[in-house]
């Protein structure tokens, strides 16, 4: 372990996580608090309020408060993988993006504006937690720039129940339907190097998938991945080795019953240790470790669809699940 610690906790035994202050993704200090001799951050988390991209339910929105207030019941150390998250990661919670709610190509370009000033550029990594998926373009494109526009377009590893490369949705080319074939057509991404995991139906017609089977995407269904999910994802592990690769990951890949606060539910999903084993299995799958996420977002929490908060305590997990990725590269 680090001789002191990248990330400094509130003490959980002196000040309880049910406690006063300011409530922040999984209790990281404010990026403005943040003390000199843990500068520059390694990773920033930031909100982003917008559902105007929904095509179904709205709500999320509401997104990043709720996770917020889940996650102060995330601790830093990984059982699995042995290992202490603040004693490796600097770690801050950059507060939310201003969001233009009657515009989801304006919000694009807002979001991209703010996040391309977030932390240190040349070195801090971004993590957006929304609000609808269709805020992973700015988060993918500022991340692109970020890391000196990488020849070629970003790899790409998904989690999703839909592919989300419709052109346009009721007249909509910037919906949360639509932004990863934006972002191919930006050369943001590569989408040969796209892997979309726990795709499933039904679809409104089967023409859904000819964009990413066109493309190249290798997409593992529901399905699939319980038949040989595991040959498919190691093959692609494999040829992207350690390529800098985005990770988006869309709470509705969960089953509705276990994830019930999200906007597009798709019933048959993963159950939570599906999809935190999926993500931990990542740890050696990469040329023997594990991929190297240059950035990253979780998506797609609607609180009001689930009093409980546990769509919003899964999604603060799986947060922490890619950053401890990102440790274990570092560790």
């Amino acid at each position: 372990m680090a001789d002191a610690p990248r990330t400094t906790l509130p003490n959980p035994r002196a000040n309880p996580r049910f406690g006063g202050g300011a409530c922040t993704f999984c209790r990281y200090p404010r990026l403005e608090d943040v003390p000199k001799e843990q500068q520059p951050v390694d990773w920033a988390l930031y909100g982003v309020p917008f559902d105007s991209g929904v095509t179904y339910r709205p709500g999320t929105r509401f997104g990043p408060r709720a996770i917020r207030d889940e996650s102060q019941y995330v601790k830093p150390y990984h059982i699995e993988h042995d290992l202490m998250l603040t004693d490796i990661l600097s770690l801050a919670d950059a507060g939310d993006s201003p969001v233009a709610n009657f515009s989801c190509e304006q919000n694009a370009q807002v979001v991209t504006e703010f996040a391309m000033g977030v932390g240190d550029p040349a070195h801090t990594k971004l993590m957006a937690v929304g609000g609808d998926h269709s805020i992973a373009y700015a988060n993918m494109k500022a991340t692109f720039e970020r890391r000196g526009r990488p020849e070629g377009g970003l790899a790409l590893l998904h989690f999703d129940s839909h592919v989300d490369t419709v052109d346009v949705t009721m007249g909509e080319k910037w919906s949360h339907a639509s932004p990863f074939i934006r972002a191919v057509e930006d050369g943001i991404l590569n989408p040969k190097k796209m892997l979309s995991i726990g795709i499933k139906g039904p679809l409104n017609t089967p023409d859904d998938l000819n964009y990413a089977k066109e493309h190249g995407v290798t997409i593992v269904t529901r399905e699939q991945l319980a038949r040989d999910g595991d040959e498919v994802i190691g093959k692609f592990a494999g040829d992207l080795a350690q390529a800098p690769c985005y990770l988006t990951f869309d709470i509705d890949v969960f089953d509705p019953s276990v994830a019930p606060g999200t906007g597009t539910p798709s019933v048959g999903g993963l159950l939570p240790h599906e999809g935190l084993s999926l993500l931990r299995r990542f740890a050696k799958a990469f040329a023997g470790g594990p991929p190297n996420i240059i950035g990253a977002d979780v998506v797609e929490v609607l609180p009001d669809r689930d009093p409980t908060g546990c769509t919003a305590l899964l999604a603060a997990h799986v947060m922490f699940e890619i950053l401890c990725l990102d440790a274990l590269g570092r560790r």
